[in-house]
């Protein structure tokens, strides 16, 4: 499976191809599209959504992780990175990929084990579970490849819910993990 890991922002989204084969993980590519403060907002959400779009067309993914934003308070800065994060979802959309949302303590929890660990903790262990040689740079492309793993890891439970009509709630679907860890 083919996942395109992205951490969305209007000038700078991150984003990584993470390829699953078994247990086995490996980065086919990663980058950072960025675009100037000073080029007009509508050219800059097209720019992100075709760089995008290039993405998907040259490694085909399958699926995207795309992580979620946290708001706290209304800033041009949020309202940019929504907008950002609109585009980011058409072009995958448009491409046919299924789309998967986490939050940033979700990908961090999933990843690391601990749902508030630092930018650098975080770093480091992508590049310990990805066997990389070098800590990801920059953060943005990092976050993208956390949100790749992050989604590798849960989509196979996700899909065992989904054809599992035996799991109407969370306890359902904590059962189903704790079947899971007996079994092997």
């Amino acid at each position: 499976m083919i996942i395109l890991g992205i951490d969305p922002g209007l000038d700078r989204t991150g984003w990584a191809i993470l390829k699953k084969e078994g247990a086995s993980l490996n980065i086919l590519d990663s980058g950072l599209i960025h675009t100037k403060t000073t080029t007009p907002l509508p050219e800059r959400l097209e720019f992100i959504f075709d760089n995008i779009n290039s993405v998907t067309l040259k490694w085909s993914p399958e699926t995207a992780a795309i992580e979620e934003m946290f708001l706290n308070k209304k800033t041009n800065t949020q309202a940019n990175t929504v907008y950002a994060r609109g585009v980011i979802l058409l072009a995958c959309k448009k491409s046919g990929l299924l789309i998967n949302s986490y939050n940033p303590k979700t990908i961090k929890k999933n990843v690391s084990g601990n749902g508030s660990a630092d930018k650098l903790q975080m770093q480091k262990i992508v590049k310990m579970i990805l066997g990389l040689k070098e800590i990801p740079k920059p953060d943005d492309v990092a976050d993208a490849m956390a949100a790749a793993l992050c989604c590798a890891r849960m989509l196979p439970l996700s899909q065992k819910i989904k054809n599992n009509s035996t799991c109407r709630t969370w306890n359902d679907v904590k059962k189903m993990q704790d079947a899971q860890r007996t079994s092997k």
